[in-house]
């Protein structure tokens, strides 16, 4: 009987053990996700809200969907001078040539269009397949690039 109860009690020691190291893993882990987590931002994937962006995930509050994850876009400075024509930094700070203030630089958004221009000046947000001839869209040069169309903009619906 004495034997029984020792072996009863050491089963218990490595079931408690492994349920102690078992919970810090998961910490552990949930650690690991919520500091990636951080590059994170949610979006309804129907954009019913334009493009308003979340902290967290959950539902949309127009249409009830997740939201879907969407990456960070990471904050770039700029001199403002354009000493070193397009260079940019991840920091702010001083531009190494002219010591002026660098300046938060807004990324435009991609645009793509179709290289045979079926469709005049349509651009597409996404890349993909031109809708009448089949052609993989191509990005836009910067010299070149136009506003990517979002709707019915421009059109006359009288």
């Amino acid at each position: 009987m004495k034997k029984v109860k020792v072996l009863l009690l050491m089963l218990l020691l490595v079931f408690t053990a492994s349920t102690v190291n078992a919970q810090k893993t998961q910490t552990k882990a949930k650690g690991k996700t919520t500091k990636q987590a951080g590059s994170l931002q949610y979006q309804c994937p129907m954009k019913c809200e334009g493009e308003k962006m979340y902290a967290k995930a959950g539902k949309c509050a127009v249409c009830n969907m997740n939201l879907k994850a969407v990456a960070k876009e990471a904050t770039v400075f700029a001199c403002p001078m354009k000493c070193e024509e397009e260079k940019t930094y991840a920091k702010a700070g001083k531009c190494p040539v002219c010591n002026m203030s660098l300046k938060e630089v807004k990324k435009e958004a991609t645009a793509y269009q179709c290289p045979m221009k079926c469709e005049g000046d349509k651009t597409y947000l996404k890349d993909g397949k031109c809708p009448v001839c089949n052609m993989n869209l191509k990005q836009q040069s910067s010299k070149n690039k136009t506003k990517p169309a979002t709707g019915h903009e421009g059109h006359n619906h009288n």
